[in-house]
């Protein structure tokens, strides 16, 4: 009896694990650190109850789980040919396309009910913004503009959750979704030129199979530069605590890194830029909000 517990606990935890694994839930980082900024930045005129803040974040991993598991599922063919993708949880046989479906319906089940949970208005938002998230998986068929549509569906998330919080929308906020959508898009370029050649044999499109890795990374530079600004735009409209600026700085100097690091002759570094400094740059950020908030209330 003991031993068929234990058994069904590890089986539930492989389950668990392998799902995060296919819709690389570590990912996570970059976009969720943007969102909880803005509920920091919600909190100064506005309460945010506790509940609030967990109906966002139970959204935030609905959502982004229901677009990821839709973008495999989508995907499956092209990732069983492209030898990096290959090992892929459903190519490779580990989740059939029933499983995944099964969880895109669970994710979006759960991003609709908690959006239900923090209002009315949030509710409705639900679901043209679900169409967005899964709309995505579609655009590398037909547009080289792809990692853009991608940057505008993620950067709803701080969006959303400041309209959770203040039932508004307003100049500060806007700005730190354009950053959030050019961050995003500014990466997800860099990460394209991994699959120039495999892209243009199997006719699908993406900046760099379209431009040449060169222009493109010239294009990911010029959207991290309006990054900046837009974080600079947000520092002044809001009303930022001073030290908030020398986190910005620290931003800057990563961003530049992340472009020095990654070259179109050299893309040996470009899991570093992806992750480790992106994943760094959306951290940063979130503290420095949160400081500048604490040192408001000093």
């Amino acid at each position: 009896m003991l031993i068929s517990i234990k058994n069904q606990i590890l089986n539930v935890h492989q389950r668990v694990f392998i799902y995060g694994r296919m819709i690389k839930f570590s990912h996570t980082i970059f976009a969720l650190p943007f969102a909880l900024s803005a509920v920091v930045m919600a909190w100064r005129d506005h309460e945010v109850a506790i509940l609030d803040l967990i109906w966002i974040l139970l959204a935030m991993v609905g959502a982004r789980s229901a677009a990821m598991g839709f973008n495999r599922i989508v995907d499956a063919d092209i990732d069983a040919k492209n030898p990096r993708t290959l090992i892929r949880e459903i190519p490779s046989g580990i989740l059939s396309r029933k499983d995944a479906a099964l969880f895109v319906i669970g994710s979006s089940a759960l991003f609709i009910f908690s959006a239900a949970m923090l209002g009315r208005l949030c509710f409705i938002l639900s679901f043209p913004v679900l169409f967005f998230l899964l709309f995505y998986s579609i655009t590398k068929r037909f547009t080289k503009y792809c990692h853009l549509y991608l940057g505008f569906a993620i950067s709803l998330a701080p969006l959303g959750a400041w309209i959770a919080i203040t039932d508004s929308i307003s100049l500060s906020v806007i700005s730190l979704t354009l950053a959030l959508m050019t961050y995003i898009a500014g990466f997800d370029i860099l990460y394209a030129c991994q699959d120039i050649d495999f892209d243009r044999e199997n006719k699908l499109f993406s900046m760099p199979s379209k431009l040449g890795a060169e222009k493109s990374m010239i294009i990911s530079s010029m959207l991290h530069l309006l990054t900046f600004i837009f974080l600079i735009i947000m520092h002044f409209t809001y009303g930022m605590h001073p030290v908030f600026f020398l986190f910005l700085i620290a931003i800057g100097l990563l961003l530049i890194a992340e472009h020095r690091i990654v070259r179109p002759d050299n893309l040996e570094k470009i899991d570093i830029a992806f992750f480790n400094i992106n994943s760094l740059i959306s951290v940063l950020l979130f503290i420095g909000v949160a400081v500048q908030a604490g040192m408001g209330l000093l």
